[in-house]
């Protein structure tokens, strides 16, 4: 403990120094690139090639992490593998756990649901050091030491990071350090798949929502670069070589195809409530420390791996198993061990992840796929007495199936098989697999796996509905909003502006003229822009945008509207009457706490926990 505290002491120490370096460096940038557009650009090509540089470095490292430790015990001599195959798994975990609880809390997860939040709710700005640089450490050691996840995930708020980081350098406004973190998010599934046009999917589907026209041509620019990179360095090829002639051989095997849509929305289903059963059971305990639960994990998932290898001597309960499940598309695996597989994999994820680990679930949920799959093409060889490579391609099939029933992303899951295997002759199949699957899921539990993660921590994200709405409708902005937030003068130079911003952490703040009237709102960005450009005697009430405002006895759900129909991310809470005297801030943060609130108020969110609620209120603004 004393050891963090020095280095987070020492980091503190380096933070003038790296604000006069920013400085600098932003003064030139601004002489080069004068139009935000322009700047903008130049910061998607530079993050596409940071990702995808960063995404193979993360891919690499976790491969030789694996080969020197988890694979090496699972080798070891005798029956010492047994154990050394339990331990290994366990110690990463119990390093892992010390790490996540006293040095960078925000690598926790797989990181999907963090990179939402920060698009949905902290404007783009997503924290570099815990969040990327954590992400890479603690999820190179978790996964290199035998847990069952995948590093997709991590690698997309890695690049997601890098992203909001030259955002903030370069001193964006608002609106495009939002839009640039979905440049990195997509750079970095692409660079993990190696599939950029699955990445641009997932990207608009899962991150941004819509398809926002602004964010799209970035996306797929970023997506491109990382991937092309990515190619350089590992070579040219697919992720997994599926041998040639995969198709729709027989048309009374659409009928097994459908089933094994209906299984992939089982399993899938399966999957989504053991983990959040399994992770709120972690949370939940008292006698054991945070810091020591993903040890527990680790070491159950340790024990399935010395089950499979003992059993049927097959690996692919650790990491991300993506070697096991290219013999099953190849066929190579019997019925009882893909069922087997399948299972074991499903219970090893959920120890994992529900532990409190760090990594993914796309590589855990394509796995889980492609044995339930494989199982199924056995079927359908039985029945039908279909010969040939059924089973490989029910595999492949089976795959986008559970993808698709647990992520709910249907187009990424059509087309990340695609890109993955390099088969184009199972497209029927592969849509009516997915969409049976992904509509069955969705019938079943409407919210998708990372939204329920989020609820599960109390954190309800602004375009959810239903009973919290209703909950917001009976709140008042005083509720929610934030009394005495940090103001600025009026008067105040930008250079006197920025030096006194310097010991926060916000985005944006208000100004106030005399008598504490609201002037308007300024970014933090916006300072630094204008103190580079060599303006810094200029006044802050000069620079300073034209804020919205709302009352504090209007209703909660009336400002959330006007944040949206504005575009706003934030709305200054002023008194009733002339002067308008600010008196509170009201941020998104605020709205996902008392979202929160209410959810637990009506029973929605019951036994879960609020851990980050604070940090959510802070980093909006």
């Amino acid at each position: 403990m004393a050891g963090i505290r020095r280095l987070r002491a020492r980091l503190r120490l380096w933070r003038p120094g790296w604000r006069r370096a920013n400085m600098t460096a932003l003064r030139l940038f601004l002489r080069v690139l004068p139009s935000e557009r322009r700047r903008v650009f130049a910061l998607t090509i530079v993050a596409g090639v940071l990702c995808g540089l960063a995404a193979v470095g993360f891919h690499l490292a976790i491969r030789a992490t694996e080969s020197r430790l988890i694979d090496r015990a699972a080798h070891a001599g005798g029956r010492s593998w047994v154990w050394w195959t339990i331990l290994t798994p366990m110690l990463g975990g119990l390093l892992s756990g010390v790490l996540l609880q006293y040095v960078v809390p925000e690598a926790r997860g797989s990181g999907i649901p963090q990179v939402k939040v920060a698009y949905a709710v902290k404007g783009g700005r997503l924290a570099f050091l815990h969040a990327s640089v954590g992400k890479f450490v603690v999820g190179t050691l978790q996964i290199g030491t035998g847990a069952s996840l995948g590093r997709e995930g991590p690698t997309v708020q890695i690049c997601a990071g890098i992203a909001s980081l030259l955002g903030r350098v370069a001193a964006l406004s608002k609106e495009n350090l939002r839009r640039l973190l979905p440049v990195g998010a997509a750079a970095g599934v692409a660079a993990a798949f190696n599939a950029p046009i699955a990445a641009v999917t997932f990207t608009v589907e899962e991150v941004v929502g819509d398809l926002d026209q602004t964010v799209l041509s970035g996306v797929i620019i970023a997506a491109a670069l990382a991937a092309a990179i990515e190619r350089g360095v590992l070579g040219e090829h697919p992720v997994f070589d599926v041998p040639p002639g995969y198709g729709l051989q027989h048309t009374s095997s659409l009928l097994f195809y459908a089933l094994l849509g209906v299984a992939g929305a089982f399993v899938s289903l399966l999957f989504t409530e053991l983990l959040l059963a399994v992770r709120g059971r972690f949370q939940r305990l008292k006698a054991i420390p945070p810091w020591a639960r993903p040890a527990i994990g680790s070491t159950l998932t340790g024990a399935l791996a010395v089950v499979g290898l003992w059993l049927f001597q097959t690996g692919g309960i650790t990491g991300g198993g993506y070697d096991t499940l290219a013999g099953a598309l190849t066929g190579r695996l019997a019925f009882g061990v893909l069922l087997a597989l399948c299972a074991l994999k499903l219970a090893a994820t959920v120890f994992s992840y529900g532990s409190g680990g760090a990594g993914g679930l796309f590589a855990p949920s394509l796995f889980i796929g492609g044995m339930l799959g494989g199982a199924v093409g056995f079927l359908d060889q039985l029945t039908l007495h279909h010969a040939g490579n059924e089973v490989g391609a029910f595999a492949l099939v089976g795959m986008g199936a559970v993808f698709a029933g647990s992520i709910r992303a249907p187009i990424t899951s059509v087309l990340i098989i695609f890109e993955m295997t390099g088969s184009y002759g199972l497209i029927l199949p592969l849509m009516i697999a997915n969409m049976t699957a992904y509509a069955l899921a969705r019938r079943f539990r409407p919210t998708p796996i990372y939204d329920a993660l989020l609820e599960q921590d109390g954190v309800h994200l602004p375009h959810r509905r239903g009973a919290v709405t209703h909950a917001l409708e009976q709140l008042r902005v005083a509720e929610a909003m934030t009394a005495e937030p940090t103001a600025l003068a009026a008067e105040l130079t930008a250079a006197e502006a920025l030096r006194r911003v310097a010991v926060y952490d916000f985005s944006t703040y208000p100004v106030v003229e005399d008598g504490g009237r609201f002037a308007g709102m300024v970014s933090e960005a916006r300072l630094r822009r204008t103190v580079a450009e060599g303006n810094g005697r200029q006044t802050v009430r000069q620079i300073a945008e034209p804020g919205d405002y709302v009352f504090p006895d209007r209703p909660l759900l009336r400002a959330v509207v006007r944040m949206d129909r504005s575009g706003a991310r934030q709305l200054a809470v002023v008194e009733r009457g002339v002067g308008k005297v600010l008196i509170g801030l009201l941020t998104l943060g605020d709205i996902v706490s008392a979202q929160a609130r209410a959810a637990l108020a009506v029973g929605e969110t019951d036994r879960t926990m609020v851990p980050e609620l604070g940090d959510l209120e802070d980093s909006s603004r």
